[in-house]
């Protein structure tokens, strides 16, 4: 393998797209679940922060908890097609042929509170637990010394620092951190 690079770390819920504000989805999916690919709808500024980070150099991957999928909510199916959904949002942003292009979607569908038995426990993917971005590090050859994170809850940079990034690589966004998904990319960039 070549020279590791550094990437971008995000959470999708709530950081790419919007989740809490839709309206509640059928029992057993909760608020905040998104199964339906045509609800996918990108935050202000992702797409163009998100283009800025790949001109700069950063691999784009998304690390999700999805335990949706547990509580009987939703479907590895509905996951794999909002992540698509996202993807193709992205690809049509910007001025290149290919727009963002998201390096690879991790996901973990386990949950220790889950209906859905094989699925329901904790796992080392389900974040505050780092091995989602462990395991990309390891498959898409990822400095993670020279890496960030964007999330929007506690557990995402728990997960990132425990991974090994550096605290102050790892930017929450939203009511407990900066506002938008601009500030944090000029957090990565400056």
């Amino acid at each position: 393998m070549g020279a590791l690079r550094p990437a971008v770390f995000l959470d999708r819920d709530d950081t790419l797209i919007a989740c809490n504000g839709l309206p509640a989805p059928m029992p057993p999916a909760k608020a905040g679940d998104l199964v339906d690919p045509a609800l996918v709808r990108l935050l202000p500024g992702v797409g163009a922060g998100l283009m800025r980070l790949q001109a700069s150099g950063f691999a784009l991957v998304v690390v999700s908890n999805q335990g949706v999928v547990a509580r009987g909510g939703g479907t590895l199916a509905q996951v794999d097609a909002v992540n698509a959904r996202v993807a193709a949002l992205l690809a049509a942003e910007g001025a290149g042929p290919a727009g963002v292009q998201i390096e690879r979607f991790y996901y973990c569908p386990f949950h220790p509170k889950g209906a859905v038995e094989e699925l329901s426990r904790e796992h080392p993917w389900r974040k505050p637990a780092p091995g989602m971005i462990i395991a990309a590090a390891e498959e898409l050859g990822l400095d993670l010394g020279e890496s960030w994170l964007i999330g929007d809850a506690p557990r995402d940079v728990e997960a990132g620092i425990a991974a090994g990034l550096r605290a102050e690589r790892c930017v929450l966004l939203g009511s407990a951190g900066l506002e938008d998904f601009a500030r944090c990319v000029e957090r990565v960039l400056k």
